[in-house]
């Protein structure tokens, strides 16, 4: 996955406490090992990680194929999906592949 230290991996074990119960914004990005428009965001998604990091944008990505719960909770049905989290209440989604720019300005309308 080469994801950079800006990332933490997120699972239905610790969804609740890196995100319900935090402050900030954060960027969950759903994904899948087979999924190619997810592989195609990813280097987006780690470059907007670590330039916004400073900023206290904080991202994550989760498996949605080993975190069944949490997909399904967010009835997550097509994937790359991102989902915005702000103080741990969900404030944005974003589906399939997107330029870096709807990324950005989402990530600006909410920090």
């Amino acid at each position: 996955m080469g994801t950079s230290d800006a990332i933490v991996e997120v699972t239905d074990a610790n969804f609740e406490e890196e995100i319900e119960k935090s402050e900030g914004l954060h960027m969950i990005d759903f994904w899948a090992a087979w999924c190619g428009p997810c592989r195609q965001i990813a280097p987006i998604v780690e470059e907007l990680a670590g330039e916004y990091q400073a900023k206290g944008l904080r991202v994550g990505k989760l498996d949605v194929d080993s975190n069944q719960e949490t997909t399904v909770r967010f009835a997550i049905r097509s994937i790359p999906q991102l989902l915005f989290f702000k103080d741990g209440e969900l404030v944005d989604t974003v589906t399939g592949f997107v330029q870096r720019e709807t990324l950005e300005e989402k990530i600006l309308k909410h920090l």
